[in-house]
């Protein structure tokens, strides 16, 4: 980066701190740091949402899965729009009337104090996990492509995030975030529009989904039934409604950005039009992706996109076959450019050349991983999460970059201080003030609190600094979600459709369920079974749901 990129990097990092703190750390409550005044409008909240939800994962990871294959992975968010709709109808009015600060509150209130603390366990396990991944997420490939420390990268992010979300706790991180959004946005459409504007003479839109259509990634829609499949219609409306459901009804991490709402209408408003832009949002990043494909097509791509690994290769004994491949490889560029272009000029005809050809590269692809792992079979050959920000680098102009880093930085620190705000606030008001220190003043809980937020936001720092990257990184952390969200969601299903199941019921029918999704996903690690992630949310809730029914017909005196 130049110098005018690290002074709008800088810039507008310290910017987003300062304001967290500055506007917030004063007239604070042990409920306002938590929940905020509970004054915010719709608009705010939708905000505060989708920025908790859109974490630097989305903007590295998601242009690399357009990228690689196509449109399908907007699939994965067709159930979110049902489950806003669920959400705002059954379980936004009961959280309202009962003005909780957390979703596990009303647990306790429905069933008893263990089934809202091994709920609230479930929540910190898996939120602690993915605060840390999405710390790390961003600090590895930036450290990589940057040069920079990894650990040094994870200590800033953290250091940064856990600062305004200390001193400015709910408030700071709801106002930085309508910030944050203006950032992101601003990166995101600037960098579509150079992208268009850097293709050659008589390439534009049109055209270059004439180009991806041709590899078949203007495929949206998959239809086929099958379990294994992680991105098809129906695991996408069927396991993806059951995720958010999860997601955005039970972890303090959203339901706190709706409990702040002015009303009951303005979180409903909040979460409705959350589930109306999420899918042409995620559907624009998906696009950037397909656009750098076609970028490629007529400008060189590196073989591999990691610099790293390819610097390890070639300073190997490998070294020559990797240049004899690297050869190869871009030999078949000009070959595949005339292809594309003459498919252009006869729209009518389908390349079959065209297939062959990227069937081949794709073979050169493995080729290539396989060599990088014969030098070193630890080495990460998944290189999808460096596609995008391989071309930002590369490719846009100065102050750009700055922005575009800025950019992940930014989501990073949004999604982390919203998890370490719903951390600390269940920590505190779930376990601390209910089963340990009692009927303390209201300094206490604040002072609390912060110490919380502090103490996640180093166990997430840690956790960065030691977790691996594994597969795709915006798969990394929905796996993790939905490795415990299934067992909540029918913690919460039982409470609000079951009234006759009873909270020893449920208390174990959470944990009989949570140690079967945990044993499915080891048995399909070690390639035994083969059910993609997404179902592990259904499955999860309703294993819940049965085993309460089961449990409780076997200890019906126990209070109902």
């Amino acid at each position: 980066m130049r110098e005018v990129d690290w002074v709008v990097l800088i810039a507008t990092l310290l910017f987003i701190t300062i304001y967290g703190i500055a506007k917030n750390i004063n007239n604070q409550t042990a409920e306002s740091y938590v929940v905020g005044n509970r004054d915010m409008k719709w608009w705010a909240i939708c905000i505060s949402i989708m920025t908790t939800q859109a974490s630097a994962v989305t903007f590295i990871s998601t242009p690399g899965q357009g990228f690689e294959d196509g449109m399908r992975f907007v699939q994965f968010y067709f159930g979110l729009p049902i489950a806003m709709i669920v959400l705002s109808v059954f379980f936004v009015p009961l959280y309202y009337k009962m003005r909780v600060s957390t979703a596990y509150e009303f647990l306790e209130t429905r069933f008893d104090l263990k089934t809202r603390t091994v709920t609230s366990l479930l929540f910190l396990t898996q939120r602690a996990m993915g605060a840390g991944l999405t710390i790390y997420a961003p600090a590895i490939v930036l450290s990589v492509l940057l040069g920079w420390d990894l650990k040094w990268t994870i200590v800033a992010l953290s250091i940064l995030t856990i600062s305004y979300t200390t001193f400015g706790g709910y408030k700071a991180v709801a106002q930085t975030q309508q910030f944050q959004m203006l950032v992101i946005f601003l990166g995101l459409f600037l960098t579509f529009i150079i992208l268009l504007n850097s293709l050659p003479d008589g390439i534009g839109l049109s055209q270059s989904l004439a180009i991806a259509g041709q590899t078949g990634k203007m495929n949206l829609v998959d239809f086929k039934v099958d379990f294994s499949d992680r991105y098809n219609f129906w695991s996408g409306v069927i396991g993806g409604f059951f995720l958010f459901m999860s997601y955005f009804g039970t972890d303090q991490s959203q339901v706190g950005r709706y409990l702040s709402g002015a009303s009951l209408r303005e979180s409903r408003l909040g979460l409705l039009f959350n589930g109306i832009l999420k899918i042409p949002m995620q559907f624009f990043i998906l696009l950037l992706g397909v656009l750098v494909f076609v970028f490629y097509i007529y400008n060189k791509p590196p073989i591999h996109f990691n610099p790293v690994n390819i610097s390890i290769v070639e300073k190997s004994e490998e070294a020559p076959q990797w240049n004899k491949l690297k050869d190869e490889y871009n030999f078949l560029f000009y070959e595949r450019q005339r292809e594309y272009n003459n498919v252009l000029e006869h729209p009518e005809a389908k390349s079959e050349k065209i297939q062959s050809i990227e069937k081949t590269l794709g073979l050169m692809r493995s080729n290539a991983d396989s060599l990088i792992k014969k030098v070193d079979p630890n080495l990460d050959t998944n290189d999808k999460d460096y596609v995008f920000i391989s071309y930002v680098l590369s490719y846009l102009p100065v102050g750009m970059v700055g922005l575009l880093i800025a950019v992940i930085f930014s989501s990073s620190m949004s999604s982390k201080a919203s998890e370490l705000n719903a951390l600390a606030s269940t920590t505190v008001v779930d376990l601390y003030k209910r089963s340990i220190r009692r009927n303390k003043d209201d300094k206490h809980y604040l002072r609390a609190t912060k110490f919380a937020t502090v103490l996640w936001g180093l166990l997430a720092m840690a956790f960065a600094m030691f977790c691996s990257l594994f597969e795709n990184l915006i798969q990394a952390v929905n796996i993790v979600g939905s490795l415990f969200y299934g067992a909540v969601l029918g913690v919460f299903a039982v409470a609000f459709f079951f009234k006759k199941i009873g909270g020893t019921a449920v208390f174990w029918a959470a944990i009989l369920s949570e140690v079967v999704i945990l044993t499915l996903y080891l048995l399909g690690e070690k390639g035994i079974i083969n059910i993609a992630f997404l179902w592990y949310n259904l499955i999860g809730c309703v294993l819940v749901i049965i085993l309460g029914i089961i449990l409780q017909g076997l200890i019906p005196n126990k209070k109902l």
